[in-house]
């Protein structure tokens, strides 16, 4: 039984009914989660395909969202550019970019790679202020999205079917291009270059088109973003949006096709529901890192596939149970380590300190009851439920470990 394809076309098809199933608020969520996706997946290419981890993807995300922009603003969305078709502009300015940058950056690897790429970014980032004709200055530059080929573009349903089409079809020519001969020279790339370099390959060229293609796709992720919100600042220019694409494509599985896709999907809505609810939900997606580096270092995906990469009935529901098993006492621990975030955050912040330089320690509350700071209970409640958790994390991996090789 093939589960890829009846997930991929149910996943599919829940895209295209998404404007009938959610609010508008969470429509324009879905738009940047499938923004986000597709910036990962051109991040995937580089850093998972081929092995080159760039810690300044931003700069070609903005140089198409800026290239985007100011094709709007140039042709109006009409002649040579309706604005279906502006993505194109980020995809050629990505294009380019990748080219100058990758035939500097590519001539080092590994961590001298990486520090290269920051650097150009930076430097970009830097200029950019000064750069007022083409970056607007602080302001950035802004623009309108006009009717096209019978679309007004004038409601977010029309801009969300826009980034899923475009989404798509980045994400389905990326699979051809991983079945294309460079494609594959790009896996021997990651896997072994002095071997492709003694085969009589140019590895400094090979690595110059993948990184050009990649900064390609991420350059239309970046024209995407300012058709949505119709404007660019260099802030999409910072090494926060760099630093993003890295964590939401290891946390979803770089070394898996649509990993880096749902890793940056998920991880951008967990942003959108967090971000609402507690002042610290960065922290929250950094601990997500580190607990996925450490316990699931394929990723989230690449641990999935790996244990259903050859499923039958009776295995699927013994994983899922086992599954289920353990996600609850990750839950059981995850509870208690909130509600001592959440507690020391709301106890160190400043409108609290203010309380007690005026009236003493007032209880806090959290979880729909007082906690007094004074008290035991608050920190005997949290740290007993991270005890009791981190405690049957390890009693059901242990049955489980004991289970398998009694099996074996």
């Amino acid at each position: 039984m093939k589960l890829g394809p009846i997930s991929l076309a149910v996943v599919v098809c829940l895209l295209l009914a998404m404007p009938w199933l959610v609010s508008g608020s969470f429509l324009n969520a879905a738009i940047q989660m499938l923004i986000a996706a597709l910036f990962a997946m051109a991040f995937g290419l580089l850093c998972g395909r081929a092995g080159m981890l760039s810690f300044g993807h931003a700069a070609y995300f903005g140089v198409g969202a800026f290239a985007a922009v100011h094709a709007m603003n140039a042709f109006g969305g009409e002649g040579l550019l309706p604005t279906p078709l502006l993505p194109l502009v980020g995809a050629g300015t990505g294009l380019v970019s990748g080219l100058v940058a990758g035939y500097f950056s590519t001539k080092r690897t590994g961590v001298y790679f990486a520090m290269i790429t920051l650097a150009l970014a930076e430097l970009l980032h830097a200029l950019a202020p000064h750069m007022k004709a083409m970056f607007g200055g602080e302001a950035g530059v802004s623009s309108f999205r006009m009717p096209a080929w019978g679309f007004s573009f004038g409601s977010i349903t029309e801009v969300y079917f826009l980034t899923l089409a475009w989404t798509l079809l980045s994400i389905a020519a990326l699979y051809l291009f991983s079945k294309t001969p460079l494609g594959s020279l790009a896996l021997g790339l990651r896997e072994n270059a002095h071997r492709l370099r003694f085969l009589g390959y140019n590895t400094h060229a090979l690595g110059t088109l993948i990184f050009a293609v990649s900064a390609m796709f991420a350059g239309i992720a970046g024209a995407l973003q300012s058709l949505n919100i119709e404007a660019a600042n260099y802030v999409v220019l910072e090494s926060h949006i760099s630093t993003a694409v890295v964590l939401n494509s290891f946390i979803g599985g770089v070394r898996v096709f649509l990993g880096p896709a749902i890793g940056g999907a998920v991880m951008t809505f967990f942003g959108h529901v967090t971000s609402d609810l507690t002042r610290v939900w960065l922290l929250y997606q950094g601990i997500i890192f580190v607990l996925v580096m450490m316990f699931m270092p394929r990723g989230i995906v690449g641990e999935i596939v790996d244990r259903f990469s050859a499923p039958t009935r009776a295995g699927i529901l013994r994983l899922l149970g086992d599954i289920c098993l353990r996600l609850g006492a990750v839950a059981v621990a995850a509870i208690g380590a909130i509600f001592l975030i959440e507690f020391l955050q709301r106890l160190l912040s400043n409108e609290y300190r203010a309380n007690v330089a005026a009236a003493g320690w007032p209880d806090i509350t959290l979880f729909s009851m007082d906690w007094s700071p004074l008290s035991i209970q608050p920190w005997g409640f949290g740290l007993g439920l991270m005890a009791v958790g981190i405690a049957l994390v390890v009693t059901i991996n242990r049955r489980l470990a004991a289970r398998k090789e009694a099996e074996a």
